[in-house]
């Protein structure tokens, strides 16, 4: 009887389950991880922390382990407190919420704001995630379409607001996959005429141009105002998993209520914390970063290729006539980008000097082909 039982658990598919109709057919979300010898496809910091910073990680996680056996402060609020020292403009701990990645954060604030019978607006092209948020949690997920070159103005999120009344807005800036910034007065068009909530997503906030605003400046006059970040991009912390918002301590109150318990494990908030007391050098390759990403803007321009002004750490480049085809020859290289975006288009990560030129010569011998170029 075992063996009959555990032969058809083996057997059983997707098809099989009473899965929830809106998920059948989908597949999970997730760019490649392949093992290559060049990685520009997720837009991470491709600089490992300090032999001195990793040795304070891992006494960290030492010291944590030894209480285990014990549930994690599930207010977080020593992390929070540092994350709000980090950010600076007069914010607490009180307007701070951390979770695992960005992620969960946006699955908290739609669980909290979103939802049956409301909707989600945000601003096309953008991130891929949010319809699956939205998916997630039966919210009517509602895109408009960006100008012509990617960026957002007062007039376009004031008719899309009017004719939407979405419960809750996202903008990405600078938005992933084209890297175009959006101005705070447009945000603050947005914020006037919003009747819910605002997510200013700023994942890529640290990789601006020196000088830049960020919405964080507006938190005071806006109480319905979410800026996002997250440690995974210029923090050089991916495999940390810590992304956060700041808010009104209402909206922060909003998704404690939604959170799972001690949804932060003790490990991940005593080597987030390390991260942060050593900010200045997790971040600091940031500015050599930011400077490889316009030498590639220019360098892609001299091959011919169109390009989209960016101010984070990647550039979405083309047009192809086959991206699939030109992707998957960078990737017989060792050269591993991604496919995202608007059609014939590439998005590549800013990497180190030896990663970029690697990409720069398979691109070569991928252009030197006619047949795949534009």
């Amino acid at each position: 009887m075992t063996t009959r039982a555990q032969g058809s658990a083996a057997a059983i598919g997707l098809a099989d389950l009473p899965l929830r109709p809106e998920l059948v057919g989908e597949e999970p979300y997730g760019a490649p991880q392949l093992d290559v010898p060049v990685l520009l496809n997720v837009n991470e910091n491709p600089y490992a922390p300090s032999d001195r910073v990793r040795a304070e990680i891992a006494t960290a996680a030492a010291e944590a382990a030894t209480v285990m056996n014990r549930y994690p402060d599930r207010e977080a609020r020593a992390l929070r407190s540092r994350l709000a020292r980090y950010l600076g403009h007069g914010l607490t701990a009180d307007n701070i919420w951390a979770a695992n990645g960005s992620n969960e954060v946006m699955t908290h604030l739609l669980q909290a704001f979103a939802g049956p019978d409301r909707s989600l607006l945000t601003f096309g092209p953008t991130y891929s995630m949010y319809p699956e948020y939205a998916r997630n949690t039966h919210t009517r997920f509602v895109v408009e379409p960006r100008a012509d070159d990617f960026t957002l103005d007062p007039d376009r999120v004031v008719a899309a607001v009017t004719r939407h009344q979405p419960d809750v807005v996202v903008v990405t800036t600078p938005n992933n996959p084209t890297g175009t910034v959006t101005g705070l007065d447009t945000i603050r068009t947005l914020l006037d005429v919003a009747p819910g909530i605002v997510v200013i997503d700023e994942a890529y906030q640290e990789f601006v141009t020196p000088g830049l605003p960020t919405a964080l400046e507006l938190l005071g006059d806006y109480p319905r105002l979410v800026v996002s970040r997250t440690m995974s991009k210029a923090f050089a912390f991916a495999g940390g998993r810590l992304g956060y918002l700041a808010a009104a301590p209402a909206i922060v109150d909003a998704c404690r209520i939604v959170r799972l318990p001690y949804h932060l494990s003790g490990i991940t908030q005593a080597v987030a914390s390390v991260a942060l007391d050593n900010a200045p050098e997790m971040m600091a390759h940031v500015a050599e970063l930011r400077a490889a990403r316009d030498d590639l803007v220019d360098w892609l321009r001299e091959q011919g290729l169109p390009v989209v002004p960016t101010q984070a750490n990647f550039v979405l480049f083309g047009a192809f006539a086959d991206r699939h085809e030109v992707w998957s020859q960078l990737l017989a290289d060792g050269v591993l980008i991604r496919e995202t975006g608007p059609a014939g288009m590439l998005r590549v990560s800013v990497g180190t000097p030896a990663e970029m030129a690697a990409f720069k010569a398979a691109l070569l011998r991928v252009l030197a082909n006619e047949e795949m170029s534009r």
